[in-house]
């Protein structure tokens, strides 16, 4: 970022007061919030379903332990979604919006990577399920590759440059 940049974002922050910019924030951080907390919950719905069929008695050993950790990473995820509402509903009108907003930042992240795991997972036992175990492994390590070149690492590689 160059000192005309930084000069810049300088004006815009003074420009919109301290309660303006939270709010504002709170809103981007609810409108993400609410595109992710639906599939998750489809997810896990799908899940907890699958648990019930005839065909999860043919799973091995090592298809349920990928299930169960599919299972409890899309729970983990769901829960870190949700938990700045949460939050937010126990210190409302307390004057703690930036701490809050710090908090679900980190939160919605990794929320993003439990559903990483969780998206991964449900790849991997559906491809193992349909064409075998090498083709799943395959599968999850592109797709988690994918996910991580698509979701963290153009955000990173700015981060590190400073831009």
């Amino acid at each position: 970022m160059t000192d005309a940049d930084e000069g810049t974002v300088e004006q815009e922050e003074h420009a919109e007061d301290r309660k303006a910019r939270l709010e504002r924030e709170h809103n981007e951080l609810l409108q993400e919030l609410r595109s992710l907390i639906p599939g998750a919950e489809v997810l896990f719905g799908f899940l907890l379903a699958v648990s019930f069929t005839n065909q999860f008695a043919d799973l091995d050993d090592g298809q349920r332990y990928v299930y169960y950790a599919t299972l409890v990473s899309t729970a983990v995820a769901l829960v870190l979604y949700l938990a700045p509402a949460s939050y937010h509903r126990l210190r409302f009108r307390e004057g703690d919006k930036d701490y809050m907003l710090r908090k679900a930042n980190r939160e919605a992240i990794a929320g993003t990577v439990a559903s990483s795991f969780a998206l991964t997972g449900v790849l991997y036992l559906v491809t193992t399920f349909v064409f075998g175990t090498a083709e799943g492994i395959v599968v999850a390590i592109a797709f988690f590759a994918f996910t991580a070149w698509r979701w963290w690492s153009h955000a990173l590689y700015r981060e590190l440059r400073g831009q």
